[in-house]
């Protein structure tokens, strides 16, 4: 015979509580896997786990905002005639016309030229308002093709070649049909208002050897003159980089599983990848083993949110950072002056449920006219300018107090971890410790 003592709370599983039970009962209720937008909910090892060590006798810091600390990054140098000059490491990531409205691609664009950096198309081709604002864009070759053609590669100032994506490696996207308006589907020769689906992987090569020949391709079509990125999700980063660099790639971009999407299932954003943190240092390790680190640029994305965030990226060895989502939250998205709207829609602010849904109360993730005139371009672009520099200057402010007139010259040894975890993927010491999980010699 059990007792149950009245004064003591009922005791929920933590295995299946109280999210876990309400999707087995809508999956059993409807028959169908979960779509949303958005990266992983889910509490991974990331940059908040390490911290700087700020110099003192053993380093000498810099003083303030009067010595310089140089934040410029050149990629593409390898093979490209015209490498792209930044003077900002942090750059826009991929986000297409269909998924976002035409008012807030144009609103990247601004911002991103406004602070001297690049932003990227994304699936679903190029829009005259994208090319037009924005001082440097880098075109998306992904293997639906939307939107592909020569004119708009040769317009381009650099190709991504995009084989995977954090959200979703392996996986393909969706747009689901009340974002294909007629523009979108004239762009991407589709049928308006049906819902599609982005393959998983390109239609005319099967491994590294074709990708080698495709981007061979791409440089004749653009006369050598345009830098080819080559964008992986963080699965395999070691073996993903080394193939990338050996198929002839300028510029490698790795984006972990804190990376958002438009939409895909939720059970690929929340269990396939690997956090951010967790892919840097053995693609790093990759270029270092090939003698191409900093000759072949590493460019990291997923969940990047601050200067520090950017600081500790390019201390374990990256070359530049690229964000989506947070560029997204600084031109409006997810706003919580649009609450209200947010729970007619079954969500809230900040949740991120309705990117795929195209009823979007901010006018970013939509294609309905009247919504997507509540964004005001050249506002939100300003915005996302300011968002830029305040990263820009938070990254300069840590470097100074390591000692470092370069951004780029930020190193591991900067570092230390708060987490067994985060020690063993980042590969810095445990804070307190000269070790970490895995250290040759211990």
């Amino acid at each position: 015979m059990s007792y149950h003592n009245p004064n003591t709370p009922p005791r929920k599983s933590a295995t299946f509580d109280d999210y876990t039970l309400a999707e087995i009962r809508r999956a059993a209720a409807t028959g169908i896997y979960d779509i949303r937008g958005a990266g992983t909910k889910r509490k991974v090892p990331h940059f908040d786990d390490l911290l700087f060590l700020g110099a003192s006798i053993s380093r000498y810091p810099l003083e303030g905002y009067r010595e310089k600390c140089d934040t410029s990054v050149v990629l593409g140098t390898r093979f490209a005639k015209k490498p792209i000059y930044l003077k900002t490491p942090i750059t826009i990531a991929g986000m297409s016309f269909g998924a976002l409205s035409g008012n807030a691609k144009e609103a990247l664009g601004r911002g991103a030229t406004i602070a001297g950096t690049s932003t990227t198309t994304g699936d679903g081709g190029m829009t005259d308002e994208e090319r037009g604002h924005s001082q440097t864009l880098v075109y998306q070759y992904l293997p639906s093709r939307y939107g592909m053609n020569p004119k708009d590669l040769r317009r381009a100032d650099a190709i991504e070649v995009v084989v995977g994506q954090g959200a979703k490696p392996g996986g393909g996207g969706m747009l689901l049909g009340q974002k294909i308006s007629d523009r979108v589907a004239n762009m991407r020769n589709l049928p308006k208002g049906i819902d599609q689906r982005s393959a998983c992987r390109h239609p005319d090569w099967t491994g590294p050897d074709d990708l080698e020949i495709k981007i061979l391709e791409l440089r004749e079509i653009t006369n050598w003159e345009k830098p080819i990125y080559i964008k992986v999700g963080g699965a395999r980063p070691y073996y993903d980089t080394a193939l990338a660099v050996k198929a002839g790639a300028d510029v490698v971009v790795l984006d972990g599983m804190q990376g958002g999407t438009a939409a895909t299932q939720d059970v690929f954003i929340e269990n396939v990848g690997m956090p951010t943190l967790a892919c840097i240092r053995p693609a790093v390790q990759a270029l270092q083993d090939l003698g191409m680190h900093r000759k072949v640029q590493l460019i990291i994305s997923g969940g990047i949110r601050s200067g520090a965030d950017v600081a500790k990226a390019l201390a374990l060895g990256a070359d530049a950072v690229a964000i989506g989502t947070a560029s997204l939250v600084a031109i409006g998205d997810n706003d919580p002056k649009w609450e209200e709207e947010y729970q007619k829609l079954g969500t809230t602010a900040g949740a991120y449920d309705d990117w795929h849904e195209g009823k979007d109360p901010a006018g970013i993730t939509t294609q309905d006219p009247e919504l997507m005139k509540r964004l005001d371009p050249v506002l939100a672009g300003r915005r996302l300018a300011n968002y830029l520099k305040v990263m820009t200057l938070e990254a300069q402010t840590i470097a100074r107090a390591c000692g470092h007139n370069r951004l780029h010259n930020l190193e591991p040894e900067d570092l230390v971890a708060l987490t067994m975890e985060a020690a063993a993927m980042a590969q810095v010491p445990l804070a307190g410790t000269n070790w970490y999980p895995g250290k040759a010699g211990f």
